[in-house]
């Protein structure tokens, strides 16, 4: 939640290849685009930009699909390079400078694409979590694709309410977060979120699915990609294990953050810290 020293986001609309994308640009200094995970639009993060903005220019979105941005054709989804496309059009109007991103779970999946497809237009890339089966070998890949698949078919036929405890199984969410920062702002199932989850679930695990990211070409972009997990979220389910094996592609180790897979939106302060850390370590 904005405070009363925080000044108010700049907004904007931006048209791109099939979509009408809403974008937020607040703070000064370097500029930091944050690529929200799951049902998340630009206000997701809130807590967390209050905490940058000092620091840094943050670009939040809506991404296509969700709240106030618009698909010229609902019915088709997005995929990750479609995600990626706009990422790539908004820096590219804002900024002629290589950018720095924070991807948490699907956002860093954009992320990847972005620096393998845009050179140099993002510096440093932290990938905090990312939702990429591709990494893993061919088995547990499978494995979690078909995880995926399932929660969309329990979410066509039992609805959205239903695929809740099966999400936050598969990417090891504790819905609680009792180690929360205290005065986190929460986020009420408003209709408006209910729907962009609806989005998420149907069109945008479709989009992880159907991934054709070229993960060998990671280990050779320009981009310095930091991997990141969160100190809560548990070894085994897949999105940690994505960024322990995104760690091994590169011959690092990951970043430890605080919290869990949300752990932007529960440890806001501890989060920013974390994240000014990943970002200036070189």
């Amino acid at each position: 939640m904005a405070t009363a020293t925080t000044p108010p986001a700049a907004t904007g609309m931006l048209r791109t290849d099939g979509a009408r994308i809403h974008y937020e640009v607040r703070g000064t200094g370097p500029m930091l685009l944050i690529s929200q995970s799951g049902e998340g639009d630009a206000g997701r993060s809130a807590d967390l930009v209050d905490r940058l903005v000092a620091d840094y220019t943050v670009v939040t979105y809506d991404r296509r699909g969700l709240s106030r941005s618009v698909l010229d054709d609902p019915s088709r989804g997005a995929s990750l390079a479609d995600h990626a496309d706009d990422v790539h059009r908004l820096l590219a109007g804002l900024t002629d400078e290589p950018a720095l991103m924070l991807g948490c779970s699907l956002g860093a999946s954009i992320g990847f694409h972005v620096a393998v497809d845009h050179p140099g237009q993002i510096g440093t890339l932290v990938a905090h979590e990312p939702v990429t089966p591709r990494l893993l070998p061919a088995d547990q890949r499978a494995c979690h694709e078909r995880e995926l698949a399932h929660i969309q078919e329990v979410h066509r036929r039992d609805g959205l309410a239903a695929t809740f405890e099966l999400i936050a199984g598969v990417l090891g969410i504790d819905p609680a977060a009792p180690d929360a920062e205290p005065g986190v702002t929460r986020a009420p199932m408003t209709p408006q979120r209910a729907r962009n989850f609806d989005f998420f679930v149907e069109h945008d695990f479709t989009a992880v699915i159907d991934d054709t990211l070229d993960v060998a070409a990671l280990a050779g972009v320009s981009t310095r990609i930091v991997p990141a997990v969160g100190r809560t979220t548990p070894r085994t389910v897949f999105d940690n294990e994505c960024a322990f094996a995104l760690a091994a592609l590169l011959g690092t180790e990951p970043h430890e953050f605080p919290g869990g897979h949300n752990g932007n939106t529960t440890h806001p302060r501890a989060y920013a810290a974390a994240l000014r850390a990943a970002l200036n370590v070189r």
